[in-house]
């Protein structure tokens, strides 16, 4: 249980990286279906930035780079061009994952024995290991504190983002365009600079997640396809964590186990095809919208102006 518990961590951290990036992002009201696409160019970035430097800070930061301007040409069409904000997020999805292959090819075809992989002394810095006495706690310090690095840093990042959203002043700007963005303009907020830097900020995080697939679950090899469709279950876990970044770090558990699960149920036991496991995150999801649905909570709805381009003339 103790191994289990500890895979769905780790599985679950770049859905919790994806999930926070597209909060961000839907608490502005845009709803952006590129987070797949932005994680792709995440993965990308970081992994090539690793390859060459063996620098793990360029690689987080190229990463983060990479995903922000990939949200930057979603933000340019949904805010500046008032483009379909569903079609541009799309767009995004397919031109990140072409992006990615496309130049993971060159450099697959580029190295040695076609095989790019990181430099030892990067894998070494970013390997899982025990902390201080911390990990010498049983059982505890199996689960919680003998994880990579980067999984300490993506629960840092979604309570930052939980903070920044509840409890600062920017924080209530972004909620307000989200809400109701004639309203925030009316009060003299800059409608479409806080959509344009909380899009970008959001697009920057779902990149760092991408970057976690191809630096830590890839085993330090560049795989093609490696997001896999994970940027999608990280927007369905935005509905599941209420569009709270708190909320995302539990879901993200629970996605994440849902993740590994069929490895480590007993084949000899339980005889069940593999679709179903990874079929079960969207069911969980359209269960809870069922009963969002029913409760009709506001308090844990989408934004009000997700996905409604706002068009100041009509104010």
């Amino acid at each position: 249980m103790i191994n289990f518990l500890f895979a769905a961590i780790k599985a679950g951290t770049p859905l919790l990286l994806g999930t926070t990036g597209e909060i961000v992002t839907e608490k502005t009201g845009n709803l952006n279906l590129g987070v797949e696409g932005m994680m792709f160019l995440g993965a990308f970035a970081g992994f090539y930035m690793g390859y060459r430097t063996g620098s793990v800070i360029l690689a987080l930061l190229a990463a983060f780079i990479l995903g922000a301007m990939g949200a930057l040409v979603y933000a340019f069409l949904t805010v500046t061009l008032k483009a379909n904000q569903t079609v541009a997020g799309l767009a995004l999805t397919i031109f990140g994952a072409g992006f990615a292959n496309f130049f993971g090819q060159i450099l697959i075809a580029e190295s040695v024995g076609g095989v790019p992989k990181l430099p030892d002394s990067f894998i070494s810095r970013v390997a899982e290991g025990p902390l201080p006495i911390l990990g010498d706690i049983p059982y505890i310090g199996k689960l919680i504190f003998s994880h990579n690095p980067f999984v300490y840093g993506a629960v840092i990042v979604s309570i930052f983002c939980w903070l920044y959203i509840s409890k600062t002043r920017p924080g209530l700007s972004m909620r307000s365009v989200g809400e109701n963005p004639a309203a925030a303009d009316a009060a003299g907020i800059n409608v479409a600079l806080v959509k344009y830097v909380n899009i970008l900020l959001g697009g920057g995080i779902c990149g760092l997640g991408g970057a976690y697939i191809s630096l830590i679950n890839g085993g330090g090899v560049w795989n093609n396809n490696c997001v896999n469709g994970q940027g999608w279950i990280a927007v369905a876990l935005v509905i599941f964590a209420n569009w709270s970044p708190l909320k995302s770090i539990l879901g993200s558990l629970v996605f994440g186990a849902f993740t590994v699960l069929q490895f480590y149920v007993p084949k000899d036991i339980i005889s069940i095809p593999n679709a179903f496991y990874v079929m079960l995150p969207y069911l969980i999801t359209a269960i809870v919208l069922i009963f969002s649905s029913i409760k009709k909570s506001k308090e844990h709805a989408q934004p009000a102006g997700c996905s409604i381009n706002y068009f100041r003339e009509e104010r």
